[in-house]
C-alpha cells in the first residue's frame, strides 16, 4: 500500500512539471505546411517548422500591400485624406470584397481600414492604383521590396492573393514582411478593429456594410493585436498573428492549416510557447544618455553619448540578472561632431560574451571652436594652472 502511494505521489509531481514546463520546440509539431515564430525586435528565429517551404499566401499577401503603403504615407508621397475612385478593375476582384461600385470614391484611409479589417481585394487593388498608377506596377514595388527585406522564396503577381500559381511565398518571408510591417505603428490602429461599418456606393444610392476582423484571436488570445489571415482552397487557412506581453512582441505564422480552427488553435500554440518561455529586457532607449564624451577643440567641451535606436535582449526567463551592459568609446573625439554621429558602442554581455553590440551616437552637434575662441580657451587655462 505504501508502495502504491509512493507511486501515485511521483507521478502527480510529474504532471505538474509537465504543466509548468511548455514542450521544447523541438518536439512541437504544428499542423500546417510551413510555420515560424519570431521575435519581433531582434528578428530571433524562436521555432521553425519547414519554414522555407514555398506556399500560396492567399490573402497574408496584403501585408506587403499594407506595408507599401505605409511607406508611402510616411513618404508624404499618398495621405490618409487622399481621395481615390474605384477603377471598373478594382471593382471586379471578387472573393473576399467590400463590393465597392465603380466610380465610387473612398479616402486612403477608408480603403487601408478596408484592407486590414475585412481583407477587400477591390481595396487592395485601388490603394495600389493610386500608389502606382497600375496593379501591374505596384507589384514590381512589392517584389522589389521583397527583395530588398532579404524575402528569397516569394514572388508576387497579385496585390490581394487572389490564387495564382507564380505568386507564392514562404512562412520566414511571411514573418520578415510582418516585422516590417509592425515598425509602423499607425497599423495597429485598424488591425484592432473587430468591427466597424462603412459605407458603400455612390451619392444617392449608399448602403451599409459591416466590415469584421477576419482575425478571431483578437478576441480569444491575451496580447493579440495584429495581424492579417488569408484562404483560397489552394493556399488552404493561413496566418501571421502577432501580440504582446509586456516587453515582449512575438510574430508567429501558419501556412497552409488544414481548417481554420487549426490555424488559429497552431497560432495559439506558437504564441504560448515562445510567452512561456522567453523574456525581452530593455538595455536602453534612444533617447537615454549612457554618458558623455568630451570634444576637443569643440564650441562645447562634451558632447552627450546615446544609443542609436531602442534596444531590448530577448533571454530565457529566469536568465534576466545574468545580462550586464559594457560602454566602449574613446577619451575624446575631434570637432565638429555631427548629431547621429558614431562615437562608441554599448556591449551587452551574458555571462562572459557579448551578445549583442548597439552603435552609440553623439546626441548634438558640436562645431569646431575658431582661432580666436581656440586662444581665449587657452590663455584662460594657463591663467587658472598659474593661481
Amino acid at each position: 500500500m505504501k508502495k502504491r502511494s509512493t507511486l501515485v505521489f511521483l507521478l502527480v509531481i510529474i504532471m505538474i512539471a509537465a504543466l509548468a514546463h511548455p514542450v521544447f520546440a523541438q518536439d512541437m509539431k504544428v499542423d500546417a505546411t510551413g510555420s515560424i515564430l519570431m521575435e519581433a525586435d531582434t528578428g530571433t528565429i524562436l521555432f521553425e517548422q519547414n519554414a522555407h517551404a514555398k506556399v500560396f499566401p492567399a490573402s497574408v499577401t496584403k501585408i506587403m500591400t499594407l506595408l507599401i503603403a505605409m511607406e508611402n504615407l510616411e513618404k508624404g508621397i499618398i495621405s490618409l485624406d487622399d481621395v481615390v475612385t474605384v477603377s471598373q478593375y478594382a471593382a471586379s476582384m471578387g472573393g473576399s470584397q467590400l463590393y465597392m461600385e465603380v466610380g465610387e470614391s473612398k479616402t486612403v484611409e477608408q480603403l487601408l481600414k478596408a484592407i486590414t479589417v475585412a481583407s477587400g481585394n477591390d481595396a487592395s487593388v485601388a490603394i495600389a492604383e493610386h500608389i502606382a498608377g497600375s496593379e501591374e506596377l505596384f507589384v514590381d514595388m512589392m517584389n522589389k521590396r521583397a527583395e530588398e527585406l532579404g524575402m528569397k522564396d516569394t514572388h508576387f503577381v497579385n496585390c490581394n492573393g487572389l490564387h495564382n500559381d507564380e505568386h507564392y511565398t514562404s512562412a520566414h518571408d511571411v514573418a520578415v514582411m510582418s516585422r516590417e510591417l509592425l515598425k509602423h505603428k499607425k497599423i495597429f490602429e485598424w488591425t484592432t478593429i473587430w468591427m466597424e461599418d462603412i459605407e458603400i456606393g455612390k451619392e444617392g444610392r449608399f448602403k451599409t456594410f459591416t466590415m469584421v476582423n477576419t482575425n478571431k484571436l483578437l478576441r480569444r488570445y491575451d496580447g493579440v493585436d495584429g495581424l492579417k489571415t488569408g484562404f483560397t482552397d489552394k493556399a488552404k487557412h493561413c496566418i501571421s498573428v502577432t501580440a504582446k506581453k509586456g516587453n515582449l512582441r512575438l510574430i508567429g505564422v501558419v501556412m497552409g492549416a488544414p481548417t481554420s480552427e487549426t490555424r488559429f488553435r497552431e497560432a495559439e500554440n506558437l504564441l504560448t510557447y515562445g510567452f512561456a518561455r522567453y523574456n525581452s529586457v530593455p538595455i536602453a532607449a534612444k533617447d537615454d544618455v549612457i554618458n558623455q564624451i568630451r570634444v576637443s577643440k569643440g564650441i562645447e567641451e562634451y558632447v552627450d553619448v546615446k544609443p542609436g535606436e531602442d534596444v531590448s535582449v530577448l533571454v530565457l526567463k529566469g536568465k534576466e540578472n545574468t545580462l550586464k551592459r559594457e560602454v566602449e568609446m574613446p577619451e575624446f573625439i575631434n570637432a565638429p561632431v555631427e548629431k547621429g554621429q558614431k562615437v562608441g558602442e554599448l556591449l551587452v554581455n551574458q555571462e562572459g560574451e557579448t551578445i549583442r553590440k548597439i552603435e552609440l551616437v553623439a546626441g548634438q552637434t558640436v562645431e569646431k571652436r575658431g582661432f580666436l575662441s581656440t586662444l581665449w580657451k587657452t590663455i584662460v587655462g594657463w591663467l587658472i594652472a598659474a593661481r
